[in-house]
C-alpha cells in the first residue's frame, strides 16, 4: 500500500510538473486518492468526506486570514505610496553607485517581503527598483535576482509565513519565531553577499535610463532645491516619512510585544490607513484596497485549502501505517547524514517538485511527523530551508518569472545565479537544524 501511495505521489508531482492540472487541484486530487488507497471510508471517523475534505479544507484558516491581512496591507502601500516611497528614497540615496542602489533596494525589498511574498512584493519593490539599478549599470540578472534575494531575506520575518508553519506542523508560533530568528542571519548574508559579488562580477552595464522628474513632468524651470524636492513629493505622491513606517509596525508589535499575528498585521493596516488617507476618503480606501487584497490572496488562499486537505490525508491512519515503513528506511538519522542528504535533495524543491512546501512537501512533512521520523521543529527546519531556495529560483514561482520578465532575462537565467547562494542559505538552515534538533 505504502508503494501505491508514492507512486500517486509521483503522479501528482507530474501532473503539477507538466501543468496538467493547477497545483490546488492536483493536490486535492491526490488527497482523495492517498485516502481511498489507505482504505479510508466515505464517512464517519478518519473518512474521505468528513475528515479528509470537511476538516482538512480549513485546517490552515489562520493562515488564509494573515495571508489575506498582508494582501491588504500591501495593496494599500502600493495605493498609498509607501512602497514606491520607500524605493525612491533609496535609488535617491544610492545617486550613480550601482551597488550602494543595489543594496538599498535589497533592503527595501526585505523590509516588503515581512509584509507579503510572491510577485505582489517583487512589483512594489521592482516596478521602480529594477529599472533604476538597471539605469546605473546593475546587471539585468542582477537586478532580477537582487528583488528576489532581497524578499527571501525578510521572508524569515513574514508573519502569515509564521503561521503558516505554525498550523501545518501543529507548533506553538513562538517556536516558529524562534528558529526563523536563526534562520535570518543566513538569509541575510547571503543575499548582501549576492548583491556585492553579482554586482562586480560583471562590470557596469547600463541598458536602460529612467526619465528625470522634469522629463515627465515637461517642467524644465529652475527650482531651488526644496521646491523640487515637494514638486516631486507631489507629482510622485511620495508618503509622508512616519507612513513609511507601516510595514516595521506589525513586526515591532509581533517581536517586541509579542502580540498574536493577525491583531499585529491589522495594526500595520490601520497605521498605513491613517498615516495617508484623509477622513472623508477612508471609508472608500478601506473597502477598495481590501477587495483588492481579496484579488491577490485568492490564489494562496485555493493553494491553503489544497495543502489543508492534503496534511489531513496523509495523517490518516491507513496512510501512516503504510507510509512508517517506508519513510523510516530511507530517512537519515544521523545529523552529518541528515545535513548532506537533505543539502542535496535541494534541487527537488524547484520546479513544483517534491520537497515544495506549497505543494507535495507539506504532505512529506506531515508524513515525516504524523510517523514520528523526525520531531516537529526538525521537520520546520527541513521545510524552511527549502523554503528559501524556492521563493528565489524556482522559475515556476510566480515573483521569479515577474522578476525575470521586468528585468529583460529568463527565469532560468535568474534561478542560475541565485541558486548557489540561497544553497547556502538551506544548507545553514540544515546545519542548525541538526545541531538542535537531532
Amino acid at each position: 500500500m505504502g508503494i501505491v501511495i508514492l507512486l500517486l505521489m509521483l503522479a501528482g508531482v507530474g501532473l503539477m510538473l507538466t501543468r496538467k492540472l493547477p497545483t490546488a487541484f492536483a493536490l486535492v486530487l491526490l488527497a482523495v486518492a492517498i485516502a481511498l488507497v489507505a482504505g479510508a471510508p466515505l464517512t464517519g471517523e478518519n473518512s474521505v468526506l468528513d475528515t479528509v475534505l470537511q476538516q482538512g479544507a480549513p485546517m490552515l484558516a489562520a493562515t488564509m486570514l494573515a495571508v489575506l491581512i498582508g494582501s491588504w496591507l500591501g495593496k494599500l502601500m502600493e495605493e498609498t505610496g509607501i512602497a514606491g516611497t520607500l524605493v525612491r528614497k533609496i535609488v535617491e540615496f544610492g545617486g550613480d553607485r550601482p551597488t550602494v542602489v543595489a543594496l538599498g533596494v535589497l533592503a527595501v525589498s526585505a523590509l516588503i517581503g515581512t509584509v507579503t511574498g510572491s510577485a505582489p512584493a517583487a512589483m512594489m519593490a521592482g516596478i521602480i527598483g529594477i529599472p533604476a539599478m538597471i539605469a546605473v549599470g546593475v546587471p539585468k540578472t542582477t537586478a532580477a535576482g537582487t528583488i528576489l534575494m532581497g524578499i527571501a531575506a525578510g521572508l524569515p520575518f513574514e508573519l502569515p509565513v509564521w503561521q503558516f508553519f505554525s498550523t501545518a506542523l501543529e507548533l506553538p508560533v513562538d517556536t516558529v519565531k524562534s528558529f526563523m530568528m536563526r534562520l535570518f542571519p543566513f538569509a541575510a548574508f547571503f543575499a548582501v553577499l549576492f548583491v556585492l559579488v553579482e554586482t562586480r562580477r560583471k562590470g557596469v552595464e547600463h541598458a536602460w535610463s529612467l526619465a528625470s522628474a522634469a522629463e515627465r513632468s515637461g517642467d524644465d524651470s529652475p527650482k531651488s532645491p526644496g521646491e523640487r524636492r515637494r514638486s516631486r513629493a507631489l507629482r510622485m505622491g511620495d508618503a509622508p516619512w512616519y507612513a513609511l513606517l507601516a510595514p516595521a509596525v506589525p513586526l515591532v508589535l509581533a517581536l517586541g510585544f509579542e502580540l498574536p499575528i493577525i491583531p499585529s498585521m491589522l495594526a500595520g493596516v490601520l497605521w498605513a490607513l491613517v498615516t495617508t488617507t484623509r477622513p472623508g476618503m477612508l471609508n472608500k480606501r478601506l473597502l477598495r484596497t481590501l477587495y483588492g487584497g481579496f484579488e491577490v490572496a485568492a490564489p494562496p488562499i485555493a493553494l491553503f485549502v489544497a495543502i489543508g486537505v492534503l496534511l489531513a490525508a496523509v495523517k490518516l491512519p491507513g496512510a501512516v501505517a503504510a507510509l512508517d515503513p517506508l519513510v523510516k528506511a530511507v530517512a537519515p538519522g544521523n545529523p552529518v547524514v541528515f545535513v548532506i542528504v537533505f543539502t542535496l535533495l535541494v534541487p527537488l524543491c524547484l520546479y513544483r517538485g517534491p520537497l515544495n512546501v506549497y505543494g507535495l512537501g507539506a504532505g512529506i512533512a506531515g508524513v515525516l511527523i504524523a510517523a514520528g521520523i523526525y520531531p516537529a521543529v526538525a521537520v520546520l527546519g527541513l521545510t524552511a530551508s527549502y523554503n528559501q531556495v524556492f521563493g528565489v529560483s524556482d522559475p515556476t514561482s510566480t515573483q521569479t518569472v515577474w522578476a525575470a520578465q521586468y528585468s529583460g532575462v529568463s527565469p532560468q537565467q535568474v534561478m542560475l545565479r541565485t541558486l548557489p547562494y540561497v544553497w547556502c542559505v538551506a544548507l545553514g538552515g540544515l546545519i542548525v537544524t541538526a545541531a538542535t534538533q537531532l
